[in-house]
């Protein structure tokens, strides 16, 4: 029996989109104020979504103390309060947007958890717009 288990997390940060192979008026044309040189920032709703067997031992699918100090550690640490384009490895050359932000958090995670348990990322960038990888 499958059962899915979610952890809901919350980070601020900064960035720029922005294509280094585009002149400046095509990057504005294309991201419009997201391209603003001096950056701008979100405040980021993450759903990590974990689906798998019950474990007949502990009742668990994950245990969420484990995967709130995964998310904590390896995600937040890295991405709450920064600039994402200046004060991370991961987009130094990788264009910042939701959907890039997503692929990057469940690449990092995935690397943690076993992989009999699936894993989905949900992220929000505002309460409107949010991606969810894998789709």
């Amino acid at each position: 029996m499958k059962v899915a288990v979610y952890r809901k997390e919350h980070f601020n940060a900064a960035h720029r989109l922005f294509n280094p192979d585009w002149d400046d008026e095509t990057n504005q044309k294309v991201f419009g104020k997201c391209n603003n040189p001096n950056y701008h920032g979100h405040n980021y709703d993450l759903e990590v979504r974990l689906i798998g067997e019950i474990d007949e031992r502990t009742g668990y699918v994950y245990d969420m103390k484990k995967l709130s100090t995964l998310i904590k550690d390896k995600v937040l640490k890295q991405f709450d309060h920064k600039n994402l384009n200046l004060d991370t490895k991961y987009f130094k050359n990788l264009n910042p947007t939701a959907e890039n932000i997503a692929v990057v958090i469940f690449n990092i995670l995935r690397k943690e958890i076993d992989e009999a348990i699936d894993l989905k990322i949900r992220l929000y960038e505002t309460e409107r717009n949010f991606v969810e990888y894998p789709a």
